[in-house]
Order: structure tokens, then C-alpha cells, then sequence
């Protein structure tokens, strides 16, 4: 998608930014307050959430937020994130990758491997938190499960949840890392050389 200005490009729409933040902030509230639920040492961080009996009512509620947030971006780039034989041929190139080699690596479309494994990671731990939060979900759908059920769901969500908090900060370091990527998750466009240097394929795709 062209821009106004010729040397910038369209990434991310306005709704698709909004889905984006939605999105992370709901994360954001989550991880906090289940790291506040998770050990007494951090229970401090309920505060954010207004103390410890509204977190406990609130958490819940958020992560249904965060679920479907996600759940309309995994629909929304489920097309973009098809795993490609060019793909594959990145990740045997990790080592040109992680020295900035780009010359080296096959040209790539919207979203690179690693992205990619990450969009797949997130989507199977945001469904095992769904699943294994409603099941602890005391208000509402606890007592419909026996204690020994309750218990492993503790664990798996907890699991899940270190998964998905640790495939997050892997996500915002690399947003970091490359240059204009964060710029385009705010203000949605990227420059022509951004793309052509980082995206080939998804920059000629678009150009047609």
C-alpha cells in the first residue's frame, strides 16, 4: 500500500495498530499482575490493577480481552505467516542473521522465520491460558472441575505464561534491534529502503 509521501509505504494499518496496542497492553496488565498472583514477593505490582481483590477480579476479565485482541491479529496475518521454503533456508542462515549479514540471507516476505515461529509460539500459549484459565477461574468455572484438574492447569498456565512473557521480550528486543520497526507499529509506514533492505519479497509483492 502506497503513501502520500512516494517515499514511505503503508505496513500496518490504523486498525491494525489499534489491534496491535490492544494488544500489548492487555499483555502488559497480565504479566504483571499474574507475576503479583504468581509469588508473594511481588504482590506489590497489584497496585496496578487497584489491589489485590480487584486484580484477582480483574485478571480475568483482561485476559479475555488479550485473547480475542490476539485472536483477530492471528486471523488477520495467518496468510502472512505460512511457513516457506525460503524460510526455512533463513533459519539454516541464523548465524548470518544474528551478524547483520542480510546479504547473505534469501529474500523474505512480510514477516522473516523467526517472527513467524514466534506468531505460531504465542498462538499456543495464548490458547492454553484460555483454556487453562478458565478452569481456575474461581467466580465463575472452578467448582465445575475436580482439585486434581484445577492443579494442573495451575501449572500449565504458569508454564504457558513463562513461555509467552519470555517469546515477548524476544519480540521487543528484535523490534528494537531492527531499526524502524517500532516506528512502524506507531506511525504504520516504513521507507522504501527499510523494506527493500529487510522485506525484498513482500516489497516487490506490494509494488506490483
Amino acid at each position: 500500500m502506497t503513501h502520500k509521501d512516494p517515499n514511505l509505504i503503508v505496513r500496518y494499518s490504523p486498525n491494525e495498530r489499534s489491534n496491535h496496542w490492544i494488544t500489548a497492553i492487555s499483555f502488559v496488565l497480565l504479566a504483571l499482575s499474574g507475576l503479583a498472583l504468581f509469588h508473594p514477593s511481588m504482590f506489590w505490582l497489584s497496585a496496578l490493577l487497584g489491589g489485590g481483590q480487584w486484580m484477582r477480579i480483574l485478571h480475568p476479565f483482561v485476559g479475555v480481552v488479550m485473547f480475542l485482541s490476539f485472536a483477530s491479529m492471528a486471523v488477520r496475518y495467518w496468510h502472512h505467516n505460512v511457513i516457506k521454503s525460503y524460510d526455512v533456508e533463513w533459519l539454516k542462515k541464523i548465524g548470518d542473521v544474528l551478524v547483520n549479514r542480510e546479504d547473505r540471507l534469501p529474500a523474505i516476505g512480510k514477516y522473516n522465520a523467526g517472527q513467524k515461529l514466534l506468531f505460531f509460539t504465542l498462538i499456543a500459549c495464548l490458547l492454553l491460558l484460555m483454556a487453562s484459565g478458565i478452569v481456575i477461574w474461581r467466580r465463575y468455572f472452578s467448582f465445575y472441575f475436580p482439585i486434581e484438574i484445577i492443579r494442573l492447569a495451575a501449572v500449565v498456565h504458569a508454564a504457558a505464561a513463562f513461555v509467552l512473557i519470555t517469546g515477548i521480550v524476544v519480540h521487543i528486543y528484535a523490534a528494537l534491534w531492527v531499526k524502524g520497526s517500532i516506528g512502524a507499529m506507531v506511525r504504520g509506514t516504513v521507507t522504501l529502503g527499510w523494506a527493500k533492505k529487510h522485506h525484498p519479497r513482500w516489497f516487490r509483492e506490494i509494488s506490483k
